[in-house]
């Protein structure tokens, strides 16, 4: 079930925010955990029990591990069992397909595919969260399993974050207010969510899959890095957008995330943007992979053989297929030389617009090896943006460049930052003034009244980050 559906904001949000705020507090955590498992269950009628059974065994080890006899054997028995879930359900097709048969040399012996249940990555990530920090002694074991499962499993961020760790919401678990103000920021911060994904992520993705649906040696380059700014918009709407709808749905239900994206566009170096972008997975890998493997502390050649480590395991984190993997690589690559060198030089730059024009040019190019489904493809890419090449088909134009699609882009491009970098103080000044409340009233009721209408007339609607 999509948050940006007709069946979400109509039938299944209405029907539990009056369900939660009508029932006793005791009973609002099973009213969730409840709500959740149907939430899952309606897009994963068969693995939300592999969620469920996840959620046993880890709640099992972790009163095992609260015993503090063979904790160190429990802790690594279940960061195994979750590792090897992952593993399992996300990389044994291209390990079968790519490594197996090419070991045997049989390309014809073939298995049954193996689906890959939805947000496994984000709540495996949550559970590990939790036993690290157990084991780690900086939380207290969770005995209530419904309160845990619940942990795991709230619909907000169960299939696409953002990654939230238990210690951060642990009291908010057990012990939580929902005031008014709350709610309405809830609610305004999912309005502008279900923007960004409909009215700007959906009509960008409409036009840069219509460009990459054409053989790439057909497009020429132009219309290359057309498709690939494009869709560099599209990811971040698209992302962002399903991260403030969460962020505003926890709100709704007395939850308070942490922020996933600060408009990471604006960013002066590529190490600035990977603190503004999908924070909740940096903050994580940062915590749990790249502290406790030194961090900094061991000197400069073991920091910088972590920060590969970390931005190679960020690659795969995301997809099994290689060009995931250049894409870690690639990124890596940049936070390499930046901590080599060219930070400094990037600090003192004058001219901060050329800053931002680096940034974009690695960003886009990232994403265009990002958004392939193989690392053939992405060297195909690769080569048509940087070996120039004119378009042997015609493009219509009109089909890309109606007053829509340009209008959408136009606006997608000044509120990916520059536009609230510009009136950041005038926000300000103007927050609490009648006028200014009832113009942004205005604005979300125009935004919910267009997304509603778009979702209504069927228009395309894909999730990116479904698949991961």
């Amino acid at each position: 079930m999509l948050f940006s559906s007709m069946v979400f904001i109509c039938f299944f949000l209405p029907m539990v925010f009056c369900l939660y705020h009508l029932i006793r507090d005791e009973y609002r955590n099973y009213l969730l955990l409840a709500a959740s498992i149907f939430f899952y269950a309606w897009g994963e009628p068969v693995y939300i029990f592999l969620m469920l059974f996840s959620i046993a065994v880890n709640y099992l080890l972790g009163i095992c591990m609260d015993k503090k006899q063979n904790k160190k054997l429990y802790f690594i028995f279940g960061i195994a069992f979750d590792l090897a879930l992952l593993g399992y359900f996300k990389y044994f097709n291209t390990l079968w397909g790519g490594v197996v048969n090419h070991i045997i040399g049989r390309e014809d012996l073939t298995v049954k595919a193996v689906a890959l249940p939805l947000g496994i990555s984000f709540y495996t990530f949550q559970i590990m969260s939790y036993m690290i920090d157990l084991y780690w002694g900086k939380i207290e074991v969770q005995k209530n399993i419904w309160d845990l499962a619940l942990y795991i499993s709230f619909f907000p961020q169960l299939v696409a974050g953002p990654i939230v760790k238990y210690k951060d919401i642990e009291n908010q678990i057990t012990s939580r207010t929902c005031a008014g103000e709350m709610t309405a920021s809830g609610i305004q911060r999912f309005i502008y969510g279900l923007g960004k994904k409909v009215i700007m992520s959906n009509t960008l993705a409409a036009v840069a899959d219509s460009i990459f649906q054409m053989p790439l040696e057909q497009i020429g380059t132009k219309w290359v890095w057309i498709g690939v700014g494009l869709y560099t918009l599209q990811i971040y709407y698209d992302f962002s957008g399903y991260s403030d709808m969460a962020i505003g749905l926890g709100r709704m239900f007395g939850f308070q995330f942490m922020e996933n994206f600060r408009y990471p566009y604006i960013s002066c170096s590529v190490q600035e943007f990977w603190r503004r972008w999908h924070i909740s997975l940096s903050t994580w890998f940062k915590e749990y992979v790249y502290i406790p493997l030194g961090g900094s502390r061991k000197g400069t050649f073991r920091t910088y053989i972590n920060l590969w480590i970390v931005f190679i395991v960020t690659g795969i984190w995301h997809g099994a297929t290689l060009n995931f993997l250049l894409w870690g690589i690639f990124h890596g690559f940049f936070i390499f030389i930046e901590r080599v060198g060219l930070g400094k030089l990037l600090e003192k730059n004058k001219y901060k617009i050329l800053n931002h024009i680096y940034v974009m040019l690695v960003a886009a190019v990232g994403w265009g090896i990002f958004r392939c489904d193989s690392l053939t493809e992405a060297v195909h890419t690769l080569k048509a943006m940087f070996c120039f090449t004119k378009a042997s088909i015609g493009i219509v134009w009109y089909n890309i460049a109606s007053v829509h699609n340009v209008v959408i882009i136009v606006i997608a491009v000044l509120t990916a930052g520059p536009l609230q970098c510009l009136l950041s103080e005038w926000k300000a000044k103007q927050q609490d003034k009648a006028g200014f409340v009832l113009m942004e009233f205005v604005a979300q009721a125009a935004i919910l009244g267009i997304a509603v209408i778009m979702l209504v007339s069927g228009q395309y609607n894909p999730f990116i980050y479904f698949k991961f």
